[in-house]
């Protein structure tokens, strides 16, 4: 029972070379644009407004700054992870090559949790935006089905109801989740439209939004400290940090779809690093331009970019806000679940999972059955649940994953510092070192009720692996000379 067993980067990459069960179609603006994808959605439309109101204050650009810092260093090492192995289990097979299958578990465990608890978070906020967005073109729908089980929800004629599920929430997955199973290729197309889309509306905001920014909203930049733990002055900038690190999720994504990108070695780093400076750049303008024209105390409401674009006399946008919050946030839930069945699918070949949640359609070439039933799941929590810490949680699962890919790059640097890298991660024993303690750091100032939740999630984990996988191990089958 070797539980820190690992698989060899030769071996890996020899894997990568020979299988040919998935299509190799995306190039490094596919690879991009999916990463923009994921980033670009509820962090920049929701999120803004209330880490500003409740944390940051106007300093929330620095929340964002020092989140997107943190992304950086993190994002370097998975570039050189993502040119060295190609393959799709992004962070879970980085782990396995470096620190051992027992971390590899955890690791692919906790994405499960980013990836899929993601997903359900997401559905929910585009059903909001989009139950809105047709009440405005005069489409209403039923509030039974507009929202999760049990919730009050205020009728278009005035009248209150009880939600009973939250049909839109339902046919935004299934769509997405047919899409991913018919092909890669047609997946990554309806992203790039809709990329397009949501980018062109928030350099719209951008643009028509800053002649009416008054710089006396920026202060004080960084409100005195209320004594409440996060709120206001370099405690609250920090913990805004944390959450709004939400926003950043998905350049991660990218590296699920190595074994599907044309030329990984060099495309790869280029839709990891590229995907994530600009995100970078769109949200410091946009939460600089959005407290900047008008207080930061008025911007804790669902749809903060949407209420800054009234205040700067720009109503006309708000039906563009809201259809380019739907579009952000369609994108963000097909590349979480792009990324859950991919990671899914590497957790099955390596006899971690069930066989049957590897198998790949042989006209399609997608691991279709792991993304049916991840699309089932993510449906029914969508429907049902209303999950309203899931971004702390989502947040402190995905920065987990960045302690593990930052230690992992300089692990293998001293134990094979002799293999040939097509993307060196500049400055590791600098860049590696900050990655994982500033992850760190952000885990730490998240909510302990989050750190509970984590907790139980790597509970149930740990059941399935001493029951199952840790047996069924592909590396446990072979001989000890299989695994190092």
């Amino acid at each position: 029972m070797n539980l820190f067993r690992r698989k060899s980067v030769t071996a890996l990459q020899a894997e990568a070379m020979s299988d040919h069960s998935l299509q190799r179609v995306l190039g490094p603006l596919n690879l991009t644009t999916l990463g923009i994808g994921a980033i670009i959605g509820t962090g920049i439309f929701v999120l803004t407004g209330e880490v500003a109101a409740q944390n940051a204050g106007p300093a929330v650009v620095l929340s964002f700054i020092f989140a997107g810092v943190a992304s950086v260093f993190a994002a370097l090492c998975y570039s050189e992870f993502a040119a060295l192995i190609p393959m799709a289990g992004s962070a879970y097979t980085y782990g396995y090559a470096t620190l051992g299958e027992f971390v590899a578990w955890i690791i692919g465990w906790d994405l499960i949790l980013e990836y899929a608890l993601g997903a359900v978070t997401v559905a929910i906020g585009w059903s909001g935006y989009v139950v809105s967005f047709l009440r405005d073109v005069g489409i209403n729908v039923p509030c039974a089905f507009s929202a999760a089980r049990g919730i009050s929800v205020h009728c278009a004629d005035g009248s209150t109801a009880t939600a009973i599920f939250n049909l839109p929430a339902v046919i935004i997955i299934a769509v997405v989740t047919a899409l991913l199973v018919v092909g890669i290729k047609e997946s990554a197309n309806v992203n790039n439209v809709i990329v397009m889309i949501k980018v062109a509306v928030v350099l719209l905001f951008i643009f028509a939004a800053v002649h009416a920014v008054h710089p006396a909203n920026w202060h004080p930049f960084i409100p005195p400290a209320t004594g409440k733990r996060g709120e206001f002055g370099w405690g609250g900038v920090t913990t805004g940090a944390g959450i709004v690190f939400f926003a950043y999720i998905g350049f991660d994504a990218v590296s699920t779809a190595a074994q599907e990108a044309k030329n990984p070695q060099r495309d790869m780093p280029i839709g990891i690093i590229g995907s994530l400076v600009i995100c970078t750049l769109l949200y410091i303008a946009v939460s600089a331009i959005a407290t900047g024209v008008m207080s930061y105390k008025l911007l804790n409401v669902p749809d903060p970019i949407a209420v800054a674009a009234d205040a700067a006399g720009l109503g006309w946008m708000a039906s563009l806000i809201k259809l380019g919050a739907i579009a952000g946030l369609s994108s963000v839930i097909l590349v979480m679940l792009l990324g859950q069945s991919r990671v899914f699918y590497s957790m099955a070949r390596d006899g971690l999972l069930p066989p049957i949640v590897n198998k790949v359609h042989p006209k399609f070439h997608t691991p279709y059955v792991t993304s049916i039933v991840t699309g089932v799941i993510v449906a029914f929590f969508a429907a049902i649940l209303p999950i309203a810490d899931a971004a702390n949680l989502v947040s402190i699962g995905t920065l987990m994953a960045f302690v593990i890919v930052s230690i992992g790059v300089v692990v293998l640097r001293v134990r094979e510092p002799d293999l040939p890298r097509a993307f060196k991660t500049p400055m590791v024993w600098a860049v590696g070192p900050l990655g994982a303690l500033s992850a760190a750091y952000l885990m730490y100032r998240l909510p302990w009720e989050t750190w509970v939740r984590l907790i139980v999630w790597f509970v149930l984990g740990m059941i399935i692996y001493w029951t199952y996988s840790l047996w069924h191990s592909n590396l446990a089958k072979a001989s000890p000379e299989a695994s190092d």
